[in-house]
C-alpha cells in the first residue's frame, strides 16, 4: 500500500492562489461602493492584475512585490476601497525568501503613498482620506504577513540545518565505521604478514649458516613481507588523520623499480623536466600509480621488461607505465579494485587516466595529474 501524500506541483499552487485572490478583490471590490464608466473598468483591472502577478512570487518576490504595491495604489486612485490582499501575500512571499528590509521599506513606501493618493483623489477631510488609505492596507494584517513569512523562513531554515546536521552525522559514522574496519583489516592482515616475514627470514638465516645461497624467490618475499607491513602501518596512520605524512611519495619510485628488477622484471626509471617540488597529496598518488602498475605487471603481464618514465612540467606532472606483456588491443582491461582505486586517485586531484592495452602488444597506465589544483 503506498503511504506516501500526495503533494501538489508549486506551480499550480501559485496558479491557485492567484486565482483566488483575484477572485477575492474583484468580488470584494464590486459587492461594495465602487466608480463606473471608464474608473470601474481600470480599477477591476488593476485588481485583477495584482492578484494575477503572484503566479510569478517564487521566482521574482521583489518584482512581484512592486507590481501589487502599483496595482493597489491604481485600483485606490480609481475609487475601490479593497484590501490588498495580493499585496499581503506578496509581503509573504518576500520575506519568506529572505527580503526583510526592501520588504519593510518598500511597505512603509506604500503606506505613504497610499495615504497621499487618497488625499489627491477622494474630497473631503483628511480623516476620510486617511480611513479610506487604512481600508486599503492595514497595518495589523502587514504585520501579520511579515510575520507568517519570516516564520516560515525560520522554520525552513532549521529544517536545512537539521538536514545539514544529519548528512555530517551520517559521514561522521560512516568514516568512523572505515577507521574500524580499517583497524580489523590491519590487525589480521598484520598477523598473517608477520608470519610470512618471520617464516621467510628464517628460510633466510638457516639458508646463509648452511653456507647455501639464498634463492632470490625468498629474498623478494622477505622484502614484499617488510614492505606490506610498513604500508599497512603507514595507511592506518593516514587513516586516523593524525597529521602524519604517509613515507611514500615521488622520491621512493626508485625504490618500487629496484623490488620491481629484484622479482626478475627488467624495469628502467626515466625522469625527465625540470624537478620542482609537487603537492605531498600528488607525490602519493604518483607512487601508488607506478605500484600498481608494476605490481600488476609482474603478476599477471607475463612480461620482461617494464618502463617508467616521470614528467615534470611547469603544472602537472606525468606519470607513464609500459609493459611488454601479453596483453593485445582486442583485450579489454578488466575493472579490478587496483585500477578503480587509481582512477579515484586521479579525478580526486582533477587529472586524467588512461590505462589499456598498447598497440602490438604489453599495456599502458598513464596519468596526468595538474599540479595547481592539488591540495
Amino acid at each position: 500500500m503506498d503511504t506516501r501524500r500526495f503533494r501538489v506541483p508549486a506551480g499550480a499552487m501559485d496558479w491557485a492562489i492567484a486565482v483566488s485572490v483575484a477572485a477575492l478583490l474583484l468580488g470584494t471590490g464590486f459587492s461594495g461602493q465602487h466608480p463606473a464608466g471608464e474608473r470601474e473598468l481600470v480599477g477591476a483591472v488593476l485588481l485583477a492584475a495584482g492578484a494575477l502577478a503572484l503566479i510569478a512570487r517564487r521566482r521574482a518576490p521583489i518584482a512581484v512585490l512592486a507590481v501589487t504595491g502599483l496595482c493597489a495604489v491604481g485600483y485606490e486612485a480609481a475609487g475601490f476601497e479593497v484590501l490588498a490582499v495580493s499585496y499581503l501575500v506578496a509581503v509573504y512571499g518576500a520575506v519568506r525568501a529572505g527580503h526583510r528590509a526592501l520588504t519593510v521599506a518598500a511597505s512603509v513606501s506604500l503606506l505613504v503613498v497610499l495615504l497621499l493618493t487618497a488625499l489627491i483623489f477622494r474630497d473631503g477631510p483628511a480623516r476620510e482620506a486617511f480611513t479610506q488609505a487604512r481600508n486599503v492596507l492595514e497595518i495589523a494584517w502587514l504585520i501579520a504577513a511579515f510575520a507568517a513569512g519570516e516564520a516560515l523562513r525560520q522554520a525552513e531554515r532549521r529544517a536545512d540545518e537539521a538536514e545539514r546536521t544529519r548528512e555530517e552525522t551520517a559521514r561522521r559514522r560512516a568514516d568512523e565505521e572505515r577507521l574500524h574496519i580499517a583497524r580489523e583489516l590491519h590487525d589480521s592482515l598484520t598477523h598473517q604478514i608477520s608470519i610470512i616475514k618471520l617464516q621467510s627470514e628464517v628460510a633466510v638465516h638457516v639458508a646463509r649458516r648452511r653456507g647455501e645461497q639464498v634463492p632470490e624467490t625468498l629474498l623478494a618475499i622477505q622484502t614484499a613481507g617488510r614492505e606490506a607491513s610498513r604500508e599497512l602501518r603507514a595507511t592506518l596512520e593516514a587513516l586516523r588523520d593524525d597529521d602524519t605524512t604517509p613515507p611514500q611519495s615521488l622520491e621512493h619510485v626508485p625504490e618500487l623499480v629496484e623490488r620491481a628488477r629484484s622479482m626478475g622484471l627488467d624495469a628502467t626509471l626515466t625522469i625527465e623536466g625540470q624537478r620542482h617540488t609537487v603537492p605531498a597529496a600528488v607525490g602519493r598518488t604518483a607512487y601508488r600509480i607506478v605500484q600498481e602498475a608494476l605490481t600488476n605487471t609482474a603478476r599477471h603481464a607475463c612480461a620482461t621488461t617494464a618502463t617508467v618514465q616521470v614528467e615534470y612540467r611547469p603544472d602537472a606532472l606525468s606519470i607513464r607505465v609500459d609493459d611488454d606483456g601479453k596483453a593485445t588491443p582486442d583485450d579489454a582491461p578488466a575493472p579490478g579494485l587496483g585500477l578503480l582505486g587509481m582512477r579515484e586517485r586521479v579525478t580526486a586531484l582533477g587529472g586524467r587516466l588512461r590505462a589499456q592495452p598498447r598497440t602490438e602488444h604489453g599495456f599502458t597506465v598513464q596519468a596526468h595529474l595538474p599540479v595547481e589544483r592539488a591540495s
